[in-house]
């Protein structure tokens, strides 16, 4: 039995009842991850994602209207978990910059590890429609902004350039990519990007 078919009972009892538009929204997303797990993003439809969730298609259209709409949302779930996970381990980290270097690396890394399979074809459909690829640009704008304002207290009077984060950003999707893949390990994903982090912090200096 596919991990898609393995229902628990909360999800069996949320197809039998009225649940409250943020439990449902839950629901849906959840659903969704699973199906592309299992079968790619090219299978998700909204009307395949009523017949796995057990709703009827209005329900499906209420919460995402179209495709790209449940593209975006998937996308937009994704980066809050990032977030809060970023957040959580830089304030519980030592005010230096090899540290915060380290969090910052460990933290995306193991984030789009988390989602294996399911990201890389989320940002695939993401970057195939100007709409979604505006979307994903806005994500990747807050990212950026969050680590300069890590990485500013180690950076020379000019600050980080612009152009050095957006760097590091292509590094750390190239990176955590590789790994998904297994054409690098975890740890190797993690000690490059931490490392472009640093170098790229000093050069700032």
């Amino acid at each position: 039995m596919s991990s898609l078919e393995k229902k628990t009972d909360a999800t069996q009892d949320s197809r039998r009842r009225r649940l409250p538009r943020d439990e449902r929204l839950r629901q849906l997303l959840d659903v969704s991850w699973l199906l592309i797990r299992a079968e790619g993003t090219d299978a998700l439809t909204l009307g395949r994602l009523a017949d796995d969730a057990g709703v009827t298609k209005p329900v499906v259209y209420d919460h995402f209207r179209t495709r790209n709409g449940l593209l975006a949302a998937l996308y937009q779930d994704f980066d809050v978990r990032q977030t809060a996970v970023i957040d959580t381990a830089i304030a519980a980290s030592k005010p230096t910059l090899k540290d915060k270097a380290s969090v910052i690396a460990r933290s995306y890394v193991e984030c789009v590890l988390t989602q294996g399979r399911e990201i890389p074809g989320v940002l695939a459909a993401l970057s195939g429609s100007p709409e979604l690829a505006a979307v994903k640009r806005q994500y990747q704008q807050v990212f950026i902004e969050k680590c300069h304002t890590i990485l500013a207290p180690f950076a020379g009077s000019q600050g980080m350039s612009r152009a050095s984060l957006w760097a590091m950003l292509g590094a750390a999707d190239a990176l955590s990519q590789a790994a998904v893949a297994g054409d690098i390990s975890e740890e190797q994903a993690r000690d490059e990007l931490q490392e472009t982090i640093i170098a790229m912090t000093e050069r700032s200096k």
